[in-house]
């Protein structure tokens, strides 16, 4: 049997570098992957490209990346976190912003090997025109998202979206064995599984680490194959690391 189970988290995770693509399961701070992102920020992972649902709303996890100034890009749907508005107005992060479906689907899409499809979400919007502004400088447009494909189907407009391929994925999942295999819960089960899908190398942190055949078949939401790295879920980033952010 491969032994996908990593007692150190931070030596397993040292192989995603500076500038990498991650996939980021959860929704909402259900099933969000807070010691895999968090060892990013103590691994001094800079230059990042996050494709997740929502940033969040507060300064773990996702929201800590963002606030040191470790991420280049976010493609998300909900960035909500207030200080993150700050740092893409000011132009110190970009935004491209997506529809929440259609994140979905790029990340199905990638990971079943589906290059592009045509969606009717964002047809006709900024968002697929041309004119979303992907990053500012001084606290005017400087760069745009680019305009998108559009072809009509059935008398619609429709939009190209091209599926994701990230270099890495991080989800969280509610139980897993040293084999990869996962199970989510309730919401968690959203993006996770689709993260999962989509990232060339997988990371899982687990909350309870079961037997390996202790899982039904009919119970897994994310078979081994898709996994290459288990690890349990750490403690929360330290008070010290919030109280330091402005």
């Amino acid at each position: 049997m491969i032994d996908k189970y990593r007692e150190d988290l931070a030596q397993a995770l040292d192989i995603v570098w500076s500038g990498a693509t991650i996939a980021i399961g959860g929704f909402g701070s259900s099933g969000r992957p807070d010691a895999l992102l968090n060892a990013l920020s103590d691994l001094d992972k800079r230059d990042l490209h996050l494709y997740v649902n929502n940033v969040g709303h507060d300064f773990t996890g996702v929201g800590r990346l963002v606030v040191e100034g470790r991420v280049r890009r976010v493609t998300a749907s909900f960035p909500i976190l207030q200080e993150f508005y700050r740092m893409y107005f000011d132009g110190r992060v970009e935004l491209e912003l997506i529809p929440q479906g259609t994140l979905a689907e790029r990340m199905r899409a990638g990971g079943a090997g589906i290059p592009a499809f045509f969606t009717p979400s964002g047809a006709g919007t900024m968002l697929s025109d041309g004119s979303f502004p992907l990053a500012y400088d001084e606290g005017e447009a400087a760069r745009h998202v680019p305009r998108k494909e559009s072809r009509d189907f059935d008398g619609r407009p429709h939009v190209l979206e091209h599926g994701i391929r990230a270099d890495f994925s991080l989800v969280k999942a509610q139980k897993g064995d040293r084999k990869g295999n996962l199970r989510f819960h309730r919401s968690a089960r959203n993006f996770n599984p689709l993260a999962a899908m989509c990232g060339r190398t997988s990371f899982a942190e687990i909350e309870q680490l079961v037997d390996v055949d202790a899982l039904d078949p009919d119970d897994i939401h994310v078979p081994g194959v898709l996994i290459d790295h288990v690890a349990m879920t750490a403690a929360p980033v330290p008070a010290a690391v919030q109280e330091g952010v402005s």
